[in-house]
């Protein structure tokens, strides 16, 4: 089973806006809510592409309910930690000539309640996957991240960890199993952004030797490089297709990178199948589904 880890999930309002004003009247073109948060993400694209998964984290308030009975909704399998105060946060993504989002805090999260996700996680076992994907909140210690991957160790459970900087550094210790940074991501560890695919495979190389197995680095418009644990490097384009929507593109990578591995067991169907599901996502208006990925993983790039 694969298990996911969203800390501060939330309700994404999604609004389209033609000729965005600053300061001023703007009226949508169009509305939609999305079921937010990156390991949220991981888990409905795992979802889409067959793998069953169980999704966790903490909920609270009216939209939490409304956040965990759309997740049921569309078959996801979700184990949530109700809080008793605050609500889940709701989130704005504007779409519009240059894509904007505001984000909310989310409620805070009591000891208790991060001792309740401490029990079910040590219920994985030998085979099970956790993914720990996305930002955490100030009400938890900075360091929640290695409390987990410690309770974990020596367990055999697949780790993977999406994450920005110092929570993303602060991991590689505990020798996850995938780690997917973007290019952009690589500059704020290293302090300067890598040009070119020797510089990306350097900096590859460097978090390998802290720890990571596995380092899958997204890199927009050109595409992937993965440098897995046996040393080969592996590099690929990005399909043929227009890009509409940057949210969720690299926790599909990450969810198709897991499900290829899963499925196949080889790191060139786990790269393929992790690019084809970034970019499929990346092609569209939401999260991708089966047929699109699989459409994109068969073909030429």
């Amino acid at each position: 089973m694969v298990y996911t880890v969203t800390f501060n999930p939330a309700l994404d309002y999604v609004v389209g806006v033609k000729d965005f004003q600053p300061g001023g009247l703007n009226r949508t073109a169009y509305e939609t809510i999305q079921f937010g948060g990156k390991g949220i993400n991981v888990s409905t694209v795992l979802h889409n592409l067959g793998i069953e998964n169980t999704a966790l984290g903490f909920l609270a308030g009216f939209t939490g309910r409304a956040l965990d009975e759309g997740l049921r909704a569309s078959g996801l399998r979700t184990d949530f930690i109700w809080l008793e105060e605050g609500l889940t946060r709701i989130n704005v993504k504007i779409k519009a000539e240059e894509e904007g989002e505001i984000n909310g805090r989310g409620p805070a999260i009591p000891d208790a309640a991060v001792g309740e996700l401490f029990r079910k996680l040590d219920r994985l076992t030998a085979g099970d996957a956790l993914v720990l994907a996305g930002s955490i909140p100030d009400s938890l210690p900075d360091d929640i991240y290695q409390q987990v991957l410690r309770r974990l160790e020596g367990k055999g459970v697949l780790t993977a960890v999406d994450a920005a900087r110092d929570l993303l550094c602060a991991t590689l210790p505990y020798r996850p199993f995938l780690i997917k940074p973007n290019v952009f991501e690589l500059g704020g560890i290293f302090g300067r952004t890598p040009a070119g695919d020797g510089e990306i495979r350097a900096c590859a190389q460097e978090l390998q030797k802290r720890g990571a197995r596995n380092v899958l680095v997204s890199m927009a418009g050109d595409g992937s490089m993965l440098l897995d644990e046996t040393g080969v490097c592996r590099r690929l384009g990005v399909p043929a297709g227009t890009v509409r929507n940057s949210v969720g593109a690299g926790d599909s990578m990450v969810a198709g990178f897991l499900a290829g591995w899963l499925q196949d067991g080889t790191y060139d169907a786990a790269h393929r199948l992790g690019a084809a599901a970034g970019s499929a996502t990346a092609f569209r208006d939401g999260l991708a589904g089966k047929d699109e990925i699989l459409s994109l993983f068969h073909s030429k790039f």
